[in-house]
């Protein structure tokens, strides 16, 4: 266990650059299993998630070679041979559940323990298993008194898929725009015979990169960015070199941190394609921020992409006039549940009372009551919508981080409070922000790290 230990109050200053999507990486890592050779990944990022998915593929019996240094990874899937995943390291990622999809492709069978992550509320796999029996699987948990499959399983409990015929292709309606159950539907359509259709699909910029990977490596994609997608399924896939986008939450989370204290802050490599709700809701919050110039549109063809990706030098300013706000989660192109913790610490300095709805998890308010403890003045109206009333000044407090985003929201809170602020159970940021305290550091942030 680990803590952070953060001075605030100080203007910030300087540049930071963007690392590789998490949420791009992992499913991408996993799509890998789909069919054997070997994989080289560019801008992967160093941060947990990602070196646990590894982890999973090695135990497996994938090779790796990883060189976080220029954000570089080979994977050699060739000799994995095996269809069970019961590592201790799946309870650590939620992730982990995009494993059933590949496996079930490559092998006709699949089994794992149930998936682990941030506890932000109850996640059921209704929407996976809905994908899995579209595909023919028939699905058992072992270790459970459960009377139907399609219940949430306890946390030790394994689940088992096996396909009783060859891989064909469906039609699948989701129940919710669930990204990970997309993702799956996405990997197993890929070489299933025949035309699979999937509506209610998720649209997040990291479900079109693993979409384009898998384009890229030969299969047939229609509809990427959609909620309806398409794909005929080929025999084969091929082994590619491909670069992982930039990640939207790194991005909105140090535009928040700017528009608190950047004098200026330059984002570099900001991926301003995915941005742009993000950008418009600080522009209606009258936060001013500046392209300097675009950096390039990076031509992923040099890559075998399919695809081009904007990314700009972005300068932000910090606001002494934040306006409240109304503010609701939505699925892509919607406002992103994982920066309304972040922004919950404009809402504390802005000149009024906000509203922050986030229908989608429970839990994703627990951040709220260290915020309190800080001196804020929030109110849970119920699991889903919070009020947050401001200006409100913060002082230093002892908190705990619950999760990777609020824990990323703390660190933005400790930077502006008066005093020292600790924040326990640090690791949970280290699952999404790739050496936190360096970049922080480099800006003129006060902030360290100890081990408990």
């Amino acid at each position: 266990m680990s803590s952070l230990i953060i001075k605030g109050s100080k203007n910030l200053k300087g540049e930071i650059n963007i690392q590789g999507s998490k949420n791009a990486a992992t499913p991408i890592i996993a799509a890998t299993i789909l069919f054997g050779g070997n994989f080289i990944l560019q801008n992967i990022p160093e941060i947990e998630d990602v070196k646990t998915m590894l982890k999973i593929l090695e135990l497996l019996g994938a090779k790796i070679k990883t060189d976080f240094q220029n954000h570089k990874t080979q994977i050699n899937t060739q000799n994995i041979t095996s269809h069970e995943a019961e590592f201790v390291e799946i309870k650590r990622l939620r992730s982990s559940i995009l494993l059933l999809g590949p496996l079930l492709a490559r092998f006709g069978r699949a089994k794992l323990l149930t998936p682990g992550g941030c506890v932000i509320g109850n996640r059921p796999l209704d929407s996976h298993m809905k994908v899995l029996k579209a595909f023919g699987a028939e699905i058992k948990y072992f270790n459970t008194t459960l009377a139907t499959p399609m219940q949430f399983p306890k946390q030790q409990d394994y689940l088992e898929v096996v396909l009783k015929k060859p891989l064909k292709s469906a039609k699948i309606i989701l129940p919710e725009f669930s990204v990970t159950a997309t993702e799956n539907a996405l990997m197993l359509a890929s070489l299933a015979k025949g035309k699979t259709i999937i509506k209610m699909a998720a649209a997040e910029p990291h479900v079109q990169d693993l979409g384009n990977f898998l384009i890229q490596a030969g299969a047939r994609i229609k509809g990427l960015g959609t909620h309806t997608i398409e794909i005929e399924g080929v025999k084969n896939l091929n082994p590619i070199e491909y670069k992982i986008i930039p990640d939207q939450i790194e991005a909105g989370t140090w535009l928040v941190l700017g528009a608190l204290l950047g004098n200026p802050l330059i984002i570099k490599n900001a991926p301003m394609d995915h941005l742009d709700i993000v950008l418009e809701k600080l522009k209606e919050m009258g936060v001013e921020f500046t392209t300097i110039v675009p950096e390039k549109t990076v031509n992923k063809s040099s890559l075998q992409n399919t695809f081009a990706i904007r990314t700009d030098t972005v300068q932000i300013f910090a606001s002494k006039n934040i306006k409240p706000f109304k503010l609701q989660t939505m699925p892509y192109p919607g406002f992103p549940t994982d920066l309304q913790a972040p922004f919950s610490i404009l809402a504390t300095q802005a000149n009024g009372m906000s509203l922050i709805h986030d229908p989608m998890y429970e839990g994703r308010f627990n951040h709220l009551q260290e915020l309190n403890k800080m001196g804020a003045k929030t109110i849970l109206s119920d699991p889903h919508r919070a009020i947050i009333y401001g200006k409100t000044p913060l002082n230093g407090a002892h908190i705990k981080s619950f999760d990777l985003r609020a824990g990323a929201t703390l660190i933005l809170a400790g930077l502006i409070a008066k005093g020292k602020t600790i924040i326990d159970e640090a690791e949970q940021i280290d699952r999404g922000y790739e050496k936190i305290e360096e970049k922080l550091k480099k800006i003129g942030a006060d902030i360290k790290r100890t081990k408990n």
